[in-house]
């Protein structure tokens, strides 16, 4: 199928060697090697000239470029031409979607080349896994017993396993949420438990656990009993600081049903956490949380006036202080043009593209935070094939530098 590549395996060696080893990048149609059939440098530039010119690719053409020569290839395989990777611009997100209900596989769009790619994921044996990203690295959570986790990198296939977290084994929701330090590459997890005190629907015991990558061990920062309010599965960390929604368990206005809260995680801060309660801007649907470039963007479902449980539009803020600031409101014609979106549906994003798709169609519509532009990807190369057949997935950085 045209605009589909294939990301074919051969494993990853421990990233300690003295070469650095990642997956082959193959195309599937007749213009793979166009880019480079005419270009012949080595004769002309010394390696590290030619380490900086190709650091600067976008990272499908990293892939393709090495089957140009050995001396090329020896050079994208170098620990010297990752260390030039990390020093240029960052990569523009890419988003992978998956195309089945149970099993974990998929296809990630390059909103550089505009291609999607075939890539088998590491480490995530189910599609319903909680998933989070930051500067190249994803973490998976099972969605059963929520103790099974890891931390990778899935355009390089390294990949960590990590000790289940404190606190219930069997919480009722659980929000995901990490962040990696760029010059470090140290990393913070958190896990937001929510548990039904027994008996009591109104009162929840909500905890927040946090893995230090450096100290690498799990610490319980917080346990407080919420009275009216329990925790779900949105979160984020922006600038040290652990946002999640929580939701309304009983009564209150339409417009009430939502709320943020915010708990910073460097260094903790103790307090009650009701304290820091922000209220959402408008009746909401559904509430999409993100980071991008340190800001806390929200994507929402507008909910209408009369039956604020029914979508009428899909609007974007931005936290400023206490209070939220709409950058953008999704066309009608682009809202439309979903065809049947539930009231709730999926959204990720990170540096400056949102990336927003309905549950039950592969469509998949962008929004560019700086130009403030809304435009379709490609159509992805897979079809709905039953009624309720699902479609999810998540963002994440495409880095080749960055290891758990």
């Amino acid at each position: 199928m045209e605009g589909e590549t294939s990301w074919i395996s051969h494993g990853v060696e421990n990233s300690t060697n003295a070469a650095v080893n990642f997956d082959s990048f193959t195309e599937l149609n007749d213009e793979t090697d166009k880019d480079f059939s005419a270009v012949s440098l080595d004769s002309i530039l010394p390696d590290d000239l030619l380490e900086r010119i190709l650091a600067y690719l976008p990272i499908a053409s990293i892939f393709r470029a090495r089957g140009v020569c050995k001396r090329w290839q020896d050079i994208v395989k170098s620990k010297r031409f990752l260390w030039n990777t990390s020093h240029v611009f960052s990569q523009k997100p890419w988003y992978f979607m998956f195309t089945s209900s149970d099993e974990p596989v998929g296809y990630a769009y390059d909103p550089v080349l505009r291609k999607w790619y075939a890539i088998d994921l590491p480490c995530i044996e189910k599609s319903n896994w909680f998933v989070a990203s930051s500067c190249g690295l994803v973490c998976f959570m099972d969605n059963d017993s929520r103790s099974e986790l890891y931390i990778c990198n899935p355009i390089t296939k390294c990949s960590k396993g990590l000790d289940e977290p404190p606190g219930p084994k069997f919480s009722d929701y659980s929000a995901l949420a990490v962040t990696v330090d760029r010059s470090s590459h140290n990393y913070h997890i958190s896990v937001v438990k929510s548990k039904q005190v027994p008996e009591n629907f109104f009162q929840w015991d909500l905890s927040i656990h946090l893995y230090d990558s450096k100290e690498t061990r799990w610490t319980t920062i917080l346990s407080e009993i919420l009275t009216g309010w329990r925790g779900g599965d949105e979160s984020v960390i922006c600038n040290g600081v652990l946002y999640f929604l929580v939701y309304s368990t009983g009564g209150g206005r339409p417009e009430s049903q939502h709320g943020l809260v915010t708990y910073s995680i460097s260094p903790p801060l103790h307090g009650y956490l009701m304290r820091s309660f922000v209220p959402v801007p408008c009746s909401l649907t559904c509430g999409r949380l993100m980071n991008l470039k340190e800001k806390l963007i929200m994507v929402g479902g507008i909910g209408k006036q009369d039956r604020p449980g029914i979508i009428k539009g899909i609007g974007i803020w931005v936290l400023k202080g206490r209070e939220w600031d709409e950058i953008g409101r999704m066309p009608h014609k682009f809202f439309q043009g979903f065809g049947e979106l539930d009231d709730v549906f999926a959204s990720n994003g990170t540096d400056d593209l949102i990336y927003i798709q309905s549950y039950g169609a592969p469509a998949l519509l962008i929004f560019d935070f700086n130009q403030k532009q809304w435009k379709w990807s490609q159509k992805c190369p897979v079809m709905k094939r039953f009624p309720l057949q699902l479609f999810t997935g998540f963002c994440f950085e495409p880095r080749l530098e960055v290891t758990p």
